[in-house]
């Protein structure tokens, strides 16, 4: 394994350079957090693919692949779909309001406490986000050096913290690029076709398979439902995607690059299916689906090409790692520090503080969980139930109250919790019933409390 780990060295020792190359373009607040706002097509399509397709979207679709065959592209599906509804339908009103965090949009149609209230979830989420890829990291690293997990974790994730806090958002973008064009050329053109190879192509794929592999919907309709009710409308209201929206030079740009991302996420999954369906093939016998990917990718290719795909797979999920890991920050420098301070908002160094300090925490968290799906699951429950029906009403219905949004908030966060304790992370029920009580106490507080003289939202 010298020749894949010496690759691997050389991927993380580029993204520091990258990192440091970051941080001497990030020379303001709004170059960390947005990096000037200023991406043309090709930077944003990119950094928007690769914020995407983390962990969770690669080792993940490939464990669904493997257990469910073709259907569980859905996962990314749902994700590429999401992208492009938020490029099309909401990131010119976005860039018109020239914010930096979700949780504003909350403030100005209702007031502070909204936004506060708002910032703990958005948190609570970013943070889950980022630890899904470290864990992800963790997972692949473990399995084809043999080294511990905690080992892992500490070595993959301390890469992404060191150059997401240094650079900030343009040290994500810069890395973003080469992570996005490492893992498309590693895992498109390179693992995906040499699979198939290895299992005789694709008719013997197909005649070793059962014929429900190659359903589209296989995995169930529940669950198709399940994943476009968490990540599709994830996607619109997550801080990490909107803040990549807030980098892009205009709202045309954003349009036809971010749709383009969009597209790419779609076949991006179908590529991570069939490699699961390959690897059930090819090993049949797997104890623990979860290491669907890393097991293939060990037994299927050479040395050398081997750590090629590594580095691609270590790129999807410290793209997605960096973005949830920012994106936390953000929510602490611009949301809750601020509180804390008397209305002082942070400076540049505070903001980097505060990244590095985030990060610790991430990895933390990471040391202690160990299911990267589950993980997702929780994050996007926890966000969709408790802000999805507030952020919706703030821009849509002129009746909406901050009581009322504060009410939905609490009760979808705590219905999405007591249903996850109840009936596990992989349960629908979580995002049923917290989208339905989230959405009858917005409706009815609102109705019953006094209606605040809100703030509008004049992009709308």
């Amino acid at each position: 394994m010298t020749l894949d780990i010496f690759v691997v060295v050389i991927y993380a020792l580029g993204m520091l350079v990258l990192g440091w190359y970051g941080m001497r373009k990030a020379k303001t607040h709004e170059d960390y957090l947005v990096a000037g706002r200023n991406l043309g097509p090709s930077l944003y399509m990119g950094t928007m693919a690769a914020t995407v397709l983390g962990g969770a979207s690669t080792v993940g679709t490939v464990r669904l692949g493997y257990v469910h065959g073709i259907s569980g592209f859905w996962l990314c599906a749902a994700l590429g779909l999401g992208i492009i509804a938020l490029n099309l339908f909401l990131a010119k009103p976005l860039l018109k309001l020239r914010i930096f965090t979700v949780t504003q949009v909350l403030e100005k149609r209702y007031n502070p406490m909204a936004r506060q209230a708002s910032a703990v979830i958005m948190l609570v989420y970013a943070l889950m986000i980022s630890v899904t890829s470290i864990l992800a990291i963790g997972t692949v690293m473990q399995v084809l050096f043999d080294l511990p997990f905690a080992v892992s974790v500490l070595l993959g994730g301390g890469v992404v913290v060191v150059y997401s806090a240094i650079g900030g958002m343009w040290s994500l973008t810069l890395t973003d690029i080469v992570q996005f064009v490492i893992k498309t050329v590693g895992l498109m053109f390179v693992l995906l076709p040499i699979c198939l190879y290895r299992v005789g192509g694709w008719d013997t794929l197909v005649s070793k398979l059962p014929a429900s592999n190659f359903s589209w919907t296989a995995i169930g309709w529940d669950t198709i439902l399940t994943y476009f009710l968490i990540y599709f409308f994830g996607i619109l209201i997550g801080q990490d995607i909107w803040q990549r929206v807030f980098t892009v030079r205009t709202a045309k740009v954003a349009q036809y690059a971010g749709t383009a991302a969009g597209i790419y996420c779609i076949f991006y999954g179908l590529g991570c299916a069939l490699i699961g369906m390959a690897a059930h093939v090819l090993l049949p016998d797997l104890q623990n689906v979860n290491t669907a990917f890393a097991a293939i990718v060990k037994v299927s290719l050479p040395d050398g090409i081997r750590g090629l795909v590594i580095a691609a797979a270590l790129a999807a999920m410290m793209s997605t790692a960096s973005a949830g890991l920012l994106a936390a920050a953000t929510t602490i420098g611009e949301d809750l520090l601020p509180r804390l301070r008397g209305g002082k908002q942070s400076s540049l160094g505070l903001t980097r503080l505060a990244t590095c300090l985030t990060g610790l925490v991430v990895l933390g968290i990471a040391l202690v969980v160990n299911d990267v799906i589950s993980a997702l699951t929780l994050a996007y429950n926890l966000l969709v139930g408790g802000m999805l029906v507030p952020l919706i009403g703030a821009i849509f219905w002129k009746r909406a109250t901050t009581a009322g949004a504060i009410a939905s908030m609490a009760l979808g966060f705590g219905t999405a919790v007591v249903f996850m304790l109840k009936d596990g992370l992989d349960a629908n029920t979580p995002i049923y019933y917290s989208l339905s009580v989230a959405l009858v106490a917005f409706v009815l507080v609102s109705l019953l409390s006094a209606r605040r003289v809100a703030g509008t939202l004049k992009a709308w």
